[in-house]
This record gives structure tokens, sequence and C-alpha cells, in this order.
């Protein structure tokens, strides 16, 4: 998949978070997060609920619905 479909990068950035962080407080490796970061995997549905609530954005931010369009 081309397309980057979650701003989870851009989030972070935005709230001064680091993926370090973010892999802690999910008790995930690094290196998904990393990969979620990039697009070139997805986290769940569940745990983008949790980066949600973690970040204290909506759900709606962490992702690119005009990407769908397509």
């Amino acid at each position: 998949m081309d397309k980057d479909i979650n701003r989870i990068k851009v989030v972070l950035a935005d709230k001064k978070r680091t993926n370090k962080w973010l892999a802690e407080q999910l008790g995930k490796d690094p290196a998904t997060v990393s990969k979620w970061c990039t697009n070139s995997c997805q986290p769940t549905l569940e745990t983008l609920m949790k980066i949600s609530k973690l970040l204290d954005v909506d759900l709606k931010e962490l992702v690119r619905f005009e990407e769908l369009d397509n």
C-alpha cells in the first residue's frame, strides 16, 4: 500500500512526543511504532483508539480519510 493512511507521525510531532514514548505507553516494540509512522503497516482500530486517547486527539485526526476517495 503506497498511501499514507495514518497521521500518527504528524500528530506525535504536534504533541512533542516520540515514537519511543508511544511504544512505551502501548507496550509495543519501537520498531512496530516506527512502521506505523512510516505507513509501512497500520495499527488495529483498537490501537488507533488507544493512541487517540494517549495523545488527547479525536480519532479522525489520526486517519487520512481523503486517501480512501481514490
